[in-house]
Parts: structure tokens; C-alpha cells; sequence
């Protein structure tokens, strides 16, 4: 099995709805994203995915969400806007942009809202 890891940043405001504390309040994060994927075959030219392409996508995945207020995104006019959803969020839209690469699958993102605190999704 192959993994590959990149990671990327974006800045943006939430709140928590229902939330009894300080996140209930506007407030923002530069938000670090690591992305892993995985692969058993490597392609032609013996590599799983170009990290190029990878970087790319998962910096268009990130600019949906970049300076912004993420509860007002339509993913998240329903679901909290928390580090976990983030997770998903990407997750599912970075798994949306790899269906051109049939050998890559997204293993997991991490979302870090502080150096001290994350959130991981993955579906397996």
C-alpha cells in the first residue's frame, strides 16, 4: 500500500450553533488541512498520484471554504460548522475529485483549528 500526505491552510470565521461557550460567538481560525490518500498500483510512470495534482486539488477543495463564513456555505446552512464536519466536508469533495484517478483513494483529512487540537475523518 502507498500514502501519500500533503498539506495546505485556509483562514476563515464560524460559530457553533447550540454550543454553551466561547465557539457559540463569531470568531476565526487559520485552519492547517492534511490530506492522505492511498493506492496499491502505481501509475505508468511508477507514482500513485503527481503531488502537483494532489496539492491542486485539495486547494480547490479549500478556497470553497477560504475567507469566508463557513455556517453561511450550503453545506453548512444545517450542520454545525465544526472541526469535525470540516473533516468530511473535504473529504468528501477531495473523494469527488479523485474519481479521475481510478487507483487513489482518500484515506483520511485532518483538520487542525489550533497547533493543539484536530479533527480526523475517514470512512474506513
Amino acid at each position: 500500500m502507498y500514502r501519500l500526505k500533503v498539506k495546505d491552510h485556509f483562514s476563515s470565521a464560524h460559530y457553533l450553533r447550540n454550543y454553551q461557550g466561547a465557539c457559540e460567538n463569531l470568531h476565526g481560525h487559520n485552519w492547517i488541512v492534511e490530506l492522505v490518500v492511498e493506492g496499491e498500483k502505481l501509475n505508468e510512470i511508477e507514482i500513485l498520484i503527481d503531488f502537483k495534482d494532489l496539492k491542486q486539488i485539495l486547494k480547490d477543495v479549500l478556497s470553497q471554504l477560504d475567507h469566508r463564513l463557513i455556517n453561511e456555505h450550503p453545506y453548512f446552512k444545517e450542520r454545525n460548522p465544526s472541526s469535525e464536519n470540516l473533516a468530511r466536508f473535504i473529504f468528501e469533495k477531495v473523494k469527488e475529485r479523485l474519481k479521475d484517478y481510478p487507483n487513489v483513494r482518500v484515506k483520511e483529512v485532518t483538520v487542525f483549528e489550533t497547533e493543539k487540537a484536530s479533527a480526523t475523518y475517514s470512512e474506513v
